[in-house]
């Protein structure tokens, strides 16, 4: 292996990372869980994106962009983001308040291993802000790519980006998990409550997004 391909799978590795950091609604779902049930819980959302965005990347790979950018599938992708989080929002929010003690004998509320990953993969599928980042910046990244690599090279470093985001996915798992002892139920709970308004809040957007949409249709019609 090649200075040349080192540096170049690092640099991908890099843009991965960087991509990971934004505070959206996967990271505070994986912030949520890892507070509420532990460091694999919360990887297993981190997961379930991750898993969403090699859906992405390979739709995107293999030219299947038309699709994604029609003004039908916008309008799909925005409603089904708008339930997704509206869904995740509320479950979050009905869940603090039915944590229970364990100190009274009863047993907390433990997330699913499968609800975890699903519940990454679905916020991450439904999200039109990772669309258009796998639309656009990928989709520049992989032309300019094809320009000098082959097929085969580009896949392998396109495969990197998902290093950079397993690193941050890791990271943000690890830093919940072990500062969780140092809070207490109350502050638990609460955090479970604003991060559900926060997941409401981008479900929101996203619904706002669908009716501008669907505004724009109508109109085109009449």
């Amino acid at each position: 292996m090649g200075i040349n391909m080192i540096s170049e799978l690092f640099s991908f590795i890099v843009l991965g990372f960087s991509l990971a950091i934004p505070v959206g609604a996967l990271t505070i779902e994986m912030i949520k869980r890892g507070m509420r049930s532990g460091f694999l819980r919360s990887w297993l959302v981190g997961l379930g994106g991750m898993s969403a965005d090699v859906v992405m990347m390979l739709l995107i790979y293999f030219g299947i962009t038309n699709f994604l950018t029609g003004q039908f599938a916008q309008l799909a992708i925005w409603i089904l983001g708008f339930i997704v989080l509206i869904y995740l929002g509320i479950s979050s929010i009905l869940d603090a308040f039915q944590t229970l003690e364990i100190k009274l004998g009863t047993l907390k509320k433990v997330d699913s291993l499968l609800g975890s990953y699903l519940a990454g993969f679905a916020i991450a599928i439904s999200n039109p802000m990772s669309i258009v980042f796998w639309i656009g910046i990928y989709g520049a990244v992989l032309a300019k790519s094809l320009q000098t690599l082959s097929g085969e090279k580009v896949l392998l470093y396109s495969g990197s980006i998902f290093i950079g985001i397993a690193i941050w996915d890791i990271f943000v798992a690890s830093s919940v998990h072990f500062s969780k002892g140092f809070v207490g139920d109350q502050f638990m709970k609460w955090f479970s409550v604003a991060a559900g308004l926060a997941l409401i809040l981008f479900g929101l957007s996203f619904g706002w997004r669908a009716t501008m949409v669907l505004y724009k249709m109508v109109v085109e019609t009449f």
